[in-house]
């Protein structure tokens, strides 16, 4: 008989890994830990604050300055009239007349108008000059209503500028500015600006009868500081 070769299995038990030591804080140690988060936590809160007050600060500021900021007069041509421009030889009693509305749009801010002057230029060349108004105060939102009437001495037309008049009428318009020459002053309670130089262009277009093409009538004029 053969000796019976089956060998049995052994097992063997895996080796317990080493455990890793736990370090033992003290009390002292824990009470600083939670010290330094109650630290952090109030320094992040109180960031936040300030950044959301800075925020607030900075939108009602902006506010403020769109509503309080000065906005320019606005110059609307009404009426523009030249009178004797159908006759060859209205030279002699030429007359220009105008209508013009001035509108303060400020709600809070009034304006002085320490002077006014118009000028109307014909291809560049200027050929009246008229002061206009005295002196005033314009009230926020208010509108002021400004006329002006050259003749004689105020104009400085001579036949030959006449001649090109009509002949521009002959073929069908002609053409003017208005220029607004004034010296403004904002007013904010008791704060007034310092003095600005403003202008006002109307352009203007008049037909065979001397009267402004209903186009160019109530526009607006551009206004700019010198």
């Amino acid at each position: 008989m053969t000796p019976d070769r089956t060998t049995i299995p052994i097992r063997t038990s895996p080796v317990p890994r080493a455990q890793p030591m736990k370090r033992h804080h003290s009390a002292s140690y824990y009470a600083h830990r939670v010290r330094e988060s109650l630290s952090t936590r109030i320094s992040k809160f109180i960031c936040a604050m300030f950044l959301l007050v800075l925020f607030f600060v900075g939108v009602i500021a902006f506010i403020l300055w769109l509503s309080l900021r000065p906005h320019r007069p606005r110059f609307h041509i009404q009426d523009f009239v030249v009178q004797g421009l159908d006759q060859p030889t209205g030279v002699e009693n030429a007359r220009i007349a105008f209508n013009v509305t001035i509108l303060n749009p400020n709600q809070h801010m009034g304006v002085y108008f320490d002077s006014m002057e118009g000028s109307i230029y014909y291809k560049d060349q200027r050929v009246g000059l008229i002061p206009l108004l005295n002196p005033f105060f314009q009230q926020p939102t208010n509108t002021t209503i400004v006329t002006g009437t050259l003749t004689g001495a105020s104009l400085t037309v001579n036949s030959n500028r006449w001649t090109e008049f009509s002949n521009d009428r002959a073929q069908g318009t002609v053409g003017f500015r208005l220029d607004i020459v004034s010296t403004i002053r904002f007013k904010l309670h008791r704060w007034i600006s310092k003095h600005h130089r403003m202008h006002a262009n109307c352009n203007i277009v008049v037909g065979r009868d001397g009267l402004i093409l209903p186009k160019f009538n109530h526009k607006r004029c551009p206004v700019y500081f010198t």
